[in-house]
């Protein structure tokens, strides 16, 4: 547990901040409305051993998945583009702003090598190939979302971090500066230039990287700038908060959802794809962008499933669904953009 990888727990003034938080009680971060992670008529046990002993079809692609390598460094600054990565990495440029959400290239999404590996074809991109990096944002430190090697390597690009409170011990034990560490609770805003700002907003989920859980807060994200807003789910399960998120900001331009590493016996921790499609249209988003799907196994659904099933709920929406592959280029002005339904031709 003194790998590095394991990242650090707050302590000192650091923690000293966590405990100020309304959100802290009795020694760990809680959700709003406290429920079990496991769902009624389902066990720990049963889906331990349920792991162990069944057989899963199609958990992950035989073929290589396609994908674009985009030259992030050369897109003009005054686009407005997202670029995806697989899972819930991706690259955003919004009005000039460069924001690089979860990144996780060291293809491999546990502190034990090669246990949880990348699909082929779906870890094209590296530390290396992201321009210099305003804002890096953390939705929570569970180790598909936040990778020590990836962090790492990109310590030089990143101007700044934005992270839940307490996660900034992990970035400074790898080396980054806290002039570099922004921790943020929920409803916290980072003004980053007139009429630009992100918002820090709650999701139900939880965080941890060893024994010690829920010492870093897990965050959603809403990302307003002069031209357009985007709202980022982060991981969790569904709850009335999309409704809220609405209220707050009427206007949701792009919607970036966590869609898959779903079960029922977890439900209340990640969204089934018929409430990915419920919460989007409770956001009133114009634009619906999936993630946390075709890079790794963190479930027994088949890889495909949730692209398939988020495409069928999607039929007669008020959003517009977006599938890209790993790397294309998504122009977030562009109504007119189309995607191809790419799951369709993988084995």
């Amino acid at each position: 547990m003194k790998q590095p990888q394991f990242g650090a727990l707050p302590e000192g003034k650091r923690l000293e901040m966590v405990k100020k938080s309304p959100h802290y009680k009795n020694g760990k971060f809680r959700n709003f409305i406290e429920k079990p992670t496991i769902s009624d008529g389902y066990s720990f046990t049963g889906e331990i051993w349920k792991a162990l002993t069944k057989k899963y079809p199609h958990t992950e692609p035989v073929d290589v998945l396609p994908s674009i390598k985009t030259n992030l460094k050369t897109i003009p600054a005054d686009r407005n583009v997202i670029v995806w990565f697989g899972h819930s990495s991706f690259f955003l440029q919004l009005d000039g702003v460069k924001i690089l959400v979860d990144p996780i290239f060291s293809g491999n999404a546990s502190p034990l090598p090669g246990s949880v590996k990348a699909y082929k074809g779906s870890d094209i991109y590296t530390a290396a190939d992201m321009p210099e990096i305003d804002y890096m944002l953390l939705s929570h430190d569970h180790y598909d979302h936040l990778d020590y090697e990836t962090v790492k390597a990109l310590q030089p690009k990143v101007k700044h971090v934005i992270c839940g409170l307490g996660a900034g011990a992990h970035y400074e034990k790898w080396g980054y500066s806290p002039q570099q560490i922004v921790e943020k609770d929920w409803g916290d805003k980072t003004q980053i230039k007139p009429g630009f700002a992100i918002y820090a907003e709650s999701t139900h989920h939880d965080g941890g990287r060893n024994f010690t859980s829920s010492q870093a807060l897990w965050l959603s994200f809403f990302i307003q700038s002069p031209t357009m807003n985007i709202y980022y789910s982060g991981d969790g399960g569904y709850t009335d908060r999309f409704k809220k998120i609405a209220e707050k900001y009427p206007s949701v331009d792009w919607a970036i959802m966590e869609c898959g590493q779903y079960n029922k016996a977890w439900q209340s921790v990640h969204e089934l794809p018929e409430e990915v499609a419920l919460a989007a249209t409770e956001l009133k988003a114009k634009n619906l962008l999936p993630v946390h799907h075709s890079k790794f196994t963190l479930a027994k659904h088949p890889w495909d499933e949730p692209l398939k099933q988020i495409t069928a709920l999607s039929k007669a929406k008020p959003y517009r669904l977006a599938t890209p592959m790993i790397g294309e280029l998504v122009d977030l002005n562009d109504s007119s953009q189309v995607f191809k339904q790419w799951w369709k031709d993988v084995k």
